[in-house]
């Protein structure tokens, strides 16, 4: 009977004949794909063509290159013809021969347009237009030759350029009339109505060169045909004539603009600068007038700024002439503030923009104009830092030229300069994102100008003293009262405040006031900024110095009294726990105590007592939780007063000096240890020690005598017994190598006597001695040294 397996058995016996049916398959595909391989025959591929010879040029450029070479030398040969050959012919040849060429160069262009050869005929219509250049010049030999030669230039250009507009507009398309039908359209002429405005550029300025005008009527000249030049850029579309009327606009424009600057600024009598102005005004006008056309906006933004500049070079140079250079900047800077009406009204943007931008631009020029007096003001008073207590000076001005600078002259408006700008940036700046910008503007530019008016005025020492001092008081007051934080009213109070305590320096009385009064007044606004407290004791160590010297006292004497600084420091910086200004505080505190130690460095006794205080302090400080590192600070303090002190006594003892820094050593490592276990023994011992051990043993191989080696290896031998007794590896390691070094140094003049005595032979036959008996005990002193090794690293 046939076995039929169950249908799961039968399933998985369908997929495994499957699966090896498939992979036969497989196999025997790439079989068959190789097989097809090996018997295809092998295909060269075909050899690339050769690479085909490209033209270095187009046809239309050889076609132009040809032209404009065949135009130039028909042109010279005119010329060459009319300047050489000229003279041989009679009028009527001459006329008869200019006249027939002139024609036939203007007329033939018209035949060439009619078949469309556009570049040819452009060639020919540049030769004809040369033709009349000489023609004119022609009639000029024969007809006028008396006449003036610059006169008849300037008549010429003008005859030329129209007709040669005349001539561009004739071949520049048929006109047809409205509802007529369509003509064929003519190419027209690129060439004659550039040409024409190139022409009309001249006449002028010839004809001003020519009548021996002045500069005035030159200038006018100029901006004339800049005008002229506008106007057609900004109507006539048609781009080559358009360049060349920008071309001429900005070059006459910006020539003539020049020249009529250097005439207001040179201008002396009322016609003169009237005129001058007339001129600026000509010219900022033609450049509003194109900003106002233009479409491009930045360009329209930059031309309405030159526009803007020139309307204030001519409306600032009227009143120059007629009062003093003083006020120079001042007239300028008004019709500066004047022209920021403009902003206000219905002009396009980009003009509006050019001239917010121009009023900037004079006002900035204005107050860098007013920053010497001002920087003079500031710096001017350093210089009493030299001369401390030589007698206040009689007047404000006087105060802050102590160094030899000169006040200039032009000072006395400065202030004036200072407040309109200001004004300025607190009234016009207003709802825009640069309102905060132009508030710290303004408030700096106002408290320049208060800190330099009394030096302008030249008004009494005292008087300017005290109004610097009511500018810093209102400025921390504004400081103090205001909701916000206010960093640049109280950084100009600084500043100024500076300023004030270096004038102050002129006279005994006056210091002390003005240092005691900044003291409380930066106090009093601690809490308002970080740099208040630190300003405060700042001015309360240099009030500190300022008694003490007024008392008559040494600097030494001195140093006890700047201590208070640092105490106050380190009580106010213990209530400043989150306060930004805990570490300036307390950076100024040591600035102050380092002060007070270089005062006492002259007497040693006082230093040692400085010291101590210094340590006090440190130590009070350390007892913040936060401030644990101070103890490293107070311990080095302790320790330098101590060894001031011993110095001071005479000590020359070593270990006096040591041992004050080994005890607290060991201690601290002592508790270090208890804390914390783990602590190795060489961090919290070796220091200690060494500090003692290493000197002291140094010390006892120079000291001829036996009292110190002895009492040396017996506190080595200390060391060790303890290192052995408590299993510590550093005191085992530094007392028994002091004790081993400390022992040679005391058996090394026996050796010396023994190794006299003995025989030469004696030292090789004990050297070989010790290798054989090293040698037979190799293992032994092995296994030994890994036992001590052993042991050593199971210390602590």
């Amino acid at each position: 009977m046939t076995h039929i397996p169950p249908p799961a058995e039968e399933l998985r016996l369908l997929d495994t004949e499957l699966r090896q049916l498939d992979a036969r398959r497989a196999l025997l595909l790439a079989r068959r794909a190789w097989l097809i391989t090996a018997l295809r025959p092998p295909v060269t591929p075909p050899p690339p063509p050769p690479p085909a010879r490209r033209p270095e040029t187009t046809a239309p450029r050889v076609q132009n290159v040809l032209l404009v070479l065949g135009g130039i030398l028909l042109t010279v040969a005119a010329i060459a013809f009319t300047l050489v050959s000229w003279g041989r012919m009679g009028i009527a040849g001459r006329a008869l021969v200019l006249g027939a060429v002139t024609l036939a160069a203007l007329g033939s262009p018209v035949l060439l347009l009619r078949h469309r050869l556009r570049s040819t005929a452009e060639a020919v219509a540049g030769l004809g237009l040369a033709l009349t250049v000489l023609d004119g010049y022609a009639l000029h030999e024969v007809a006028f030759p008396d006449t003036n030669g610059l006169g008849y230039a300037a008549i010429a250009s003008a005859l030329l350029a129209a007709l040669w507009t005349a001539y561009g507009l004739a071949l520049g398309g048929p006109r047809r009339p409205t509802g007529a039908p369509a003509a064929p359209e003519r190419l027209p002429l690129r060439l004659p109505l550039p040409t024409a405005l190139a022409a009309a550029q001249l006449p002028l300025i010839l004809w001003a060169a020519a009548a021996d005008a002045g500069a005035p009527v030159m200038t006018a000249a100029l901006l004339v045909t800049a005008a002229l030049d506008t106007a057609v850029a900004l109507r006539v579309p048609v781009p080559s004539v358009r360049l060349v009327a920008a071309v001429g606009a900005y070059g006459l424009g910006g020539w003539g603009s020049f020249g009529a600057g250097w005439l207001s600024w040179t201008a002396t009598g009322p016609s003169a600068v009237a005129r001058a102005a007339a001129l600026l005004l000509f010219a900022g006008a033609i450049a509003l007038a194109a900003a106002w056309r233009l479409p491009d906006t930045n360009v329209a933004t930059w031309v309405a700024s030159a526009g803007g500049l020139l309307t204030v070079a001519a409306l600032g140079g009227v009143p120059r002439s007629s009062l003093p250079g003083d006020w120079t900047v001042p007239g300028y800077l008004v019709c500066a503030v004047a022209l920021l009406a403009a902003v206000r009204t219905r002009l396009p943007e980009p003009m509006r923009r050019g001239l917010a931008l121009t009023a900037g631009s004079v006002q900035a020029v204005a107050v860098v104009w007013a920053l010497p007096p001002v920087a003079l003001a500031v710096l001017g008073p350093v210089a009493w830092v030299g001369r401390v207590w030589t007698g206040a000076p009689s007047t404000a001005r006087e105060a802050v030229t102590t160094d030899g600078v000169p006040w200039p002259a032009y000072a006395a408006t400065a202030p004036l300069v200072l407040v309109v700008v200001a004004t300025v940036l607190a009234v016009a700046v207003r709802g825009t994102e640069w309102r905060p910008r132009a508030t710290i503007g303004a408030s700096a530019l106002a408290w320049a100008a208060v800190l330099v008016l009394p030096a302008a005025l030249d008004i009494p020492y005292w008087a300017g003293l005290s109004a610097q001092g009511l500018t810093i008081v209102a400025a921390l007051a504004y400081t103090a009262r205001s909701a916000k934080a206010r960093p640049v009213p109280f950084l100009l109070a600084l500043v100024g405040s500076v300023s004030l305590a270096c004038l102050s320096l002129a006279a005994e009385g006056t210091t002390l006031g003005v240092l005691a009064t900044l003291t409380v007044l930066f106090s009093a606004v601690s809490g308002r900024s970080r740099l208040a407290p630190v300003a405060a004791l700042t001015y309360a160590t240099a009030l500190a110095c300022a008694v003490g010297a007024s008392l008559g006292w040494q600097p030494q004497h001195i140093a006890l009294l700047v201590l208070l600084v640092p105490v106050v420091a380190a009580l106010l910086a213990a209530r400043l726990a989150d306060s930004p200004a805990r570490v300036p505080v307390e950076v100024t505190g040591a600035v102050a105590g380092l002060l007070a130690v270089g005062l006492a460095v002259t007497d040693p006794p006082l230093l040692a007592l400085v010291l101590a205080l210094c340590a006090v302090i440190a130590a009070g400080t350390a007892v913040r939780e936060d401030r644990r590192s101070a103890g490293y600070a107070a311990t080095a303090l302790f320790l330098l007063a101590t060894w001031v002190r011993l110095a001071c006594w005479g000590v020359g003892c070593v270990e006096a000096y040591t041992l004050p820094v080994t005890v607290p050593a060991l201690l601290v490592g002592a508790v270090g240890r208890r804390k914390d276990p783990l602590t190795s023994s060489w961090t919290a011992y070796g220091a200690g020690l060494s500090v003692t051990l290493v000197p002291s043993l140094l010390t006892a191989w120079t000291d001829p005598d036996w009292p110190r080696p002895l009492l040396l290896g017996v506190a080595a031998l200390t060391v060790t017994l303890v290192g052995a007794r408590l299993r510590l590896r550093a005191p085992l390691v530094l007392g028994g190598g002091v004790l081993a070094l400390d022992a040679l140094h005391e058996l090394a003049p026996y050796l010396v006597q023994m190794a006299g005595a003995l025989p030469r032979w004696v030292p090789p036959a004990l050297a070989g001695l010790v290798l054989l008996a090293l040698g037979a005990t190799y293992e032994q002193r092995i296994r030994d040294a890994r036992r001590v090794r052993d042991v050593l690293s199971r210390m602590r």
